[in-house]
């Protein structure tokens, strides 16, 4: 896996692209989420089903089981946990998908920031603070850095812990 570099001084990164980024992670948090609160039921409803069809001749062998499953597929199309990978935002949503509600929400947004109200004074201060935050940030800080920094640690107590 390798990380982007950031663009050259002079060339300016896409002003979108820290928005777009921040809607993803949001996103993807919420649909962790979302999918979590979908297994915690389907957990129970499908051994319920299962034992129900074990117990109980209902048409075809496990009837109640795949009938559940369905329901679950459903559910876990409409989260769409990694959608943000496919980048599919211009071929559209599946009606009832959590990413049709965003793209709904972020419509507002967009529409808001356009008239130039608060949201669009309040995104322009958290960019701002955002970008100072990134500029003033050490580069001992660097996730990069640190993990080879840890690495190098580990290396040199292992070499040590060989030759005690």
């Amino acid at each position: 896996m390798s990380i982007a570099a950031p663009p050259p001084e002079g060339i300016p990164e896409d002003a979108h692209a820290r928005w777009k980024f921040l809607r993803d992670v949001m996103v993807f948090q919420f649909k962790l989420v979302l999918g979590n609160l979908h297994n915690f039921l389907f957990v129970p409803v499908s051994l319920v089903a299962a034992a129900a069809d074990l117990l109980f001749k209902s048409g075809r062998q496990g009837s109640r089981f795949y009938k559940v499953m369905e329901w679950a597929e459903h559910g876990d199309e409409a989260i769409g946990l990694y959608s943000a990978l496919e980048d599919n935002v211009a071929a559209g949503f599946k009606a009832r998908s959590v990413d049709a509600v965003v793209s709904r929400i972020e419509d507002v947004i967009v529409r808001e920031y356009a008239k130039g109200g608060t949201t669009a004074s309040v995104m322009a201060a958290v960019d701002h603070a955002l970008g100072r935050i990134q500029r003033e940030t050490p580069a001992k800080f660097n996730p990069e850095d640190i993990v080879r920094r840890a690495a190098e640690k580990i290396r040199d107590k292992i070499k040590r812990s060989e030759q005690a």
